[in-house]
């Protein structure tokens, strides 16, 4: 059974950071892309970032370019997004994605 499970978010100010994970079952990223997309209330969902093993050049939205870095662990079956100098426009529900199927989403809030 396919399953991502995503976590790592919460409420940070300004500048703050956090580290997002994805944990994937059912498939290895040795052979999936996994990408994270995110959905701000009232907006539609946006694609962030992207990682595949078969790539060396991640995609990141321009919107967070120099601001957040993916990277796996393939050994943990884990995909990361560390997210630096957080905006309140980077307030959203943030989802991974892979081999069609969403995790649950984690939700980032960054007050002003």
């Amino acid at each position: 059974e396919v399953q991502l499970q995503a976590s790592g978010g919460g409420l940070v100010q300004t500048g703050g950071s956090l580290r997002l994970s994805c944990a994937v079952s059912g498939f290895t990223l040795d052979d999936f892309a996994i990408g994270w997309f995110r959905q701000a209330p009232g907006k539609e969902r946006e694609g962030v970032s992207c990682i595949s093993s078969s790539d060396p050049s991640p995609y990141y939205a321009d919107s967070v370019k120099g601001r957040f870095t993916i990277s796996s662990d393939n050994a943990k079956n884990t995909v990361y997004l560390q997210m630096n100098g957080l905006k309140p426009e980077d307030t959203a529900l943030y989802y991974c994605l892979g081999r069609w199927s969403w995790g649950q989403g984690t939700l980032v809030t960054v007050s002003s």
